[in-house]
């Protein structure tokens, strides 16, 4: 396994549609593998084939209970939107408020190619969403509809 370099906002390659995965093979395994590496050491949620700089149908997702693979992704359902607070680790330093459903099923393929279906709840419905975006281009800083700022956590304390 290896590091790979996450792109950020900026990078052309980011605003690009991906092209669906048609090889199921050690190389996707290797880059599937790399990409958790990724993931954990910029301490995220989900990382997408783009932030990486590979322009594939795929993304991985953890929201600490659930560990996903998703490729070639289709989102079947979505429900009960609310103003979800992300961040993206494509864009550091940012963080928003994004309609996202709190419902949201997904059809995908896994490693080996074997298509699976998943219903999703809260940050998993989020992130799925969230990463699914990426593969069409989409930055969630395009979605938000308000910003979020450090005082808002310190005043609600209070």
């Amino acid at each position: 396994m290896a590091l790979r370099t996450i792109l950020t906002k900026g990078d052309e390659i980011l605003a690009k549609k991906c092209k669906p995965v048609t090889k199921f093979d050690k190389r996707l395994h290797d880059i599937l593998d790399d990409m958790w590496e990724t993931m954990a050491e910029a301490n995220g949620v989900g990382l997408a084939g783009p932030q990486i700089g590979i322009l594939k149908r795929m993304f991985i997702a953890d929201d600490g209970e659930t560990q996903l693979e998703c490729i070639n992704p289709e989102i079947i359902s979505t429900e009960d939107e609310y103003e979800a607070l992300e961040g993206c680790l494509s864009v550091p330093g940012v963080h928003g408020y994004v309609l996202r459903p709190r419902k949201t099923v997904i059809k995908a393929q896994n490693r080996d190619g074997e298509e699976y279906t998943f219903e999703a709840e809260g940050l998993m419905a989020q992130c799925l969403c969230h990463e699914n975006d990426h593969l069409d281009g989409h930055l969630f800083d395009s979605k938000i509809v308000r910003y979020y700022e450090e005082e808002e956590e310190e005043g609600e304390e209070e």
